[in-house]
């Protein structure tokens, strides 16, 4: 599911968040002198107010699965078949990796602010389903 800005959504599962707390105006990489703990239930309601799209650095073998595969695609109809064939192989070799680049290609995250007062931010996309 794709969120958007200004979209009423919902806690999919209860939620339980622990770990320092740093007060809104310190920079995040000061650790706080409190620790905490908070629990919010499924089905909390909120409204999305950002969403950020995290893509995944690519490998050198995904780069190169990239290349070959353009190669086949746009001249593979004029190579003689024996160049043909070995590009195939090539491109069928880097295959696994490219599957598994797409699974994780893109990770997105929310900032919700709850109708508790509560802000959610860098929460995984799947934290939630709509309203």
């Amino acid at each position: 599911m794709t969120l958007n800005v200004g979209q009423r959504v919902r806690l999919a599962a209860d939620l339980r968040l622990a770990g320092s707390v740093i007060p809104a105006g310190e920079p995040a990489q000061e650790t706080g002198v409190f620790a905490a703990s908070l629990a919010l239930a499924a089905g909390v309601e909120g409204t999305v107010e950002r969403v950020d799209e995290h893509h995944r650095q690519q490998s050198r073998e995904v780069r190169e699965y990239l290349r070959l595969k353009s190669l086949l695609d746009d001249f593979g109809h004029q190579m003689p078949p024996a160049s043909r064939k070995q590009l195939e192989e090539q491109v069928g070799a880097l295959e696994e990796q490219w599957v598994a680049y797409q699974r994780q290609m893109l990770r997105v995250t929310v900032r919700v602010r709850l109708d508790n007062g509560f802000v959610l931010d860098d929460a995984p996309e799947e934290t939630f389903a709509s309203a």
